[in-house]
């Protein structure tokens, strides 16, 4: 039986209209049965005079007035509450049809109709105005129809109010359901809009994930493969007439060569997913820029490391990325200012880190963009910018190149 209900109320769902037409036209035609009914009573056992008996064909308009017009019941509720209502008086009122189960089914279903359909700006009036007629006609047959006499004022007072009460009863049944039809609407929309957020966010998630392994591998890569550039030009110079040095810059490249690929495979590591253990170190941190120097080999400028302040534990990101700008100034310094020498300057102060690094080579003008048309200045300033900091790069005064960034260490990072 439950599974019954269900299929036919998925039916009426996708085919409302079409279930609209058939209640109305079963409605009519218990009308029709009623009212043959009552007809076919009265004819049996006559009422006395006054009472006499409306046409038939009269009867039937009625009837079929009350009832078939809730065929468009969802289209236009609020006319088919006012065309079921004036049918309903005027057949009380004026052909005085004996017949009123029927009416009362099609009236309680047309003021649902109204309440659950109507439009916004017409459903109260009409609902109103239409339930005022009624209980305008209950209260003339009550007090001055001639079915009525000797009916006391209490008890004529309570069929006043259960009609009353009988009539804002299909009201605040559509009133409940239209409630709960905007509510799922509502729903629906806050669920397409949290899908296109999700996948708007996911889109994000994915530009900023690729931009990040692009910033990571522009600095593995660069640096690595930079240095190994420079040694060999180093190696294919003094190749000749000093095969010792040339054999110790070989020794730096294929050193240089191995910890690339190591950088490499641990940035993949960061690829793989979270229940993966990665057996690799972790990403580089200011504790490792004594290595950074050195793995450099016999072409590197002279490069002094300065910290000031007590060295603490900071976020991974934060070290990352002051580590990886270190790289990437030392690896221009060295790419445009082969015999210069360098200064990297850390500061840990209360509230920001710094990073600095100096030179006093004469690089070319470009040397701005960093060593790859750009990739590297544009990879210090989203790794400055994910902190919330400031970065600057530049000529300075007195000669050489420098560039200096500034982390703030309030929040997650500090």
């Amino acid at each position: 039986m439950r599974d019954l209900a269900r299929t036919v109320t998925a039916s009426a769902r996708r085919h409302p209209r079409t279930y609209d037409v058939v209640l109305a036209v079963l409605l009519a035609a218990g009308a029709l049965v009623s009212v043959a009914a009552i007809y076919d009573a009265i004819r049996a056992d006559p009422p006395p005079p006054p009472f006499r008996l409306p046409g038939m064909l009269a009867t039937v308009l009625v009837m079929s007035g009350v009832s078939l017009p809730l065929a468009w019941r969802r289209r236009f509720p609020c006319w088919v509450l006012v065309v079921v209502v004036a049918t309903y008086i005027v057949g009380q009122s004026v052909v005085e049809v004996p017949e009123t189960q029927v009416s009362v089914i099609a009236g309680s279903v047309a003021i649902y109709s109204a309440a659950a359909y109507g439009h916004p700006r017409a459903r109260t009036p009409v609902l109103a105005l239409c339930l005022l007629a009624i209980l305008a006609e209950v209260v003339r047959q009550l007090y001055f129809g001639p079915a009525t006499t000797g009916f006391r004022p209490l008890l004529q007072g309570f069929i006043v109010a259960y009609n009353a009460v009988l009539l804002a009863l299909p009201w605040g049944l559509g009133v409940a359901v239209r409630s709960s039809q905007e509510r799922e609407r509502e729903l629906a929309h806050r669920a397409a809009e949290l899908a296109r957020e999700r996948e708007e966010n996911a889109r994000q998630a994915v530009f900023a994930e690729r931009v990040r392994i692009a910033r990571e591998l522009h600095d593995v890569v660069a640096h690595h493969v930079s240095v190994m550039g420079v040694q060999a030009g180093a190696a294919r110079r003094v190749m000749n007439k000093a095969p010792e040095k040339a054999a110790q810059a070989l020794s730096s490249i294929e050193i240089s060569s191995r910890q690339a690929v190591v950088e490499l495979h641990r940035l993949l590591g960061f690829l793989r997913r979270a229940d993966e253990a990665d057996d690799l170190a972790p990403q580089p941190d200011l504790a490792r820029l004594a290595d950074l120097v050195a793995s450099d080999g016999v072409s590197r400028p002279m490069v002094e490391i300065s910290i000031d302040g007590d060295p603490r534990p900071l976020s991974p990101t934060l070290e990352v990325s002051a580590f990886r700008i270190i790289q990437e100034a030392l690896t221009n310094t060295r790419k445009h200012s082969a015999g210069a020498t360098a200064t990297v300057r850390v500061r840990y102060g209360e509230e920001t880190l710094e990073v600095e690094v100096l030179d006093d080579g004469s690089g070319p003008a470009g040397r701005t963009k960093g060593n790859d048309g750009g990739l590297g200045l544009i990879g210090m300033r989203e790794r400055v910018s994910l902190h919330g900091g400031h970065l600057s790069v530049g000529p300075r005064p007195e000669g050489g190149f420098g560039v200096h960034a500034t982390f703030p260490l309030e929040g997650p990072d500090r």
